[in-house]
């Protein structure tokens, strides 16, 4: 199980960003997001890729930052450009149960202290979406972007030149 927790959504300022990093979490291999804010346009917006592109996969918004923190049974991974550098740290953090923890804006003292592992993708300004990506899959040796959705109804087929795009996709199972 890899979950994601979403910390700081501002709406309607992170919204785009946000479903950015959400369908990054789900693209890459993570079951689950968690989000602070309460945000059910976001929901919809996943809901609908997930039944179009298929699942499992999960978002729950408005939730307590503290109580999914203190509940999840496995690691907690802090993402910050202040954390030990990735390279160090992926050979030490499990590749099953793990809650990767994103920000929006600066986070809290607490999170550098509840997490187990807080990780530096690089030690420059950049955007938390393309360090869940980075993150992801380095973790799970690059996994995530080849598994399958089951419940599918659009499927896109990898082309060299053009856009491929199977429809109605169920019944090939």
């Amino acid at each position: 199980m890899i979950g994601v927790l979403r910390w700081g959504h501002r709406i309607p300022r992170d919204s785009r960003i946000s479903t950015h990093v959400v369908l990054t979490a789900r693209a890459f291999g993570a079951d689950i997001v968690y989000v602070d804010t309460e945000d059910k346009v976001l929901e919809d917006t996943v809901n609908s890729v997930v039944e179009r592109f298929g699942g499992p996969f999960e978002i729950r918004t408005g939730v307590s930052w503290k109580k999914v923190v203190r509940e999840w049974k496995g690691v907690k991974v802090h993402l910050t450009m202040y954390g030990e550098h990735i390279d160090d740290a992926l050979p030490k953090i499990p590749k099953d149960d793990v809650l990767v923890i994103v920000g929006a804006e600066k986070v809290p003292r607490d999170f550098y202290e509840m997490a187990d592992f807080n990780v530096a993708v690089g030690n420059q300004p950049h955007s938390e979406v393309a360090a869940l990506a980075v993150f992801l899959d380095r973790l799970l040796d690059g996994k995530g972007l080849k598994r399958s959705y089951e419940g599918a109804q659009v499927e896109i087929v990898p082309n060299p030149r053009g856009k491929t795009v199977r429809e109605n996709v169920p019944g090939r199972e």
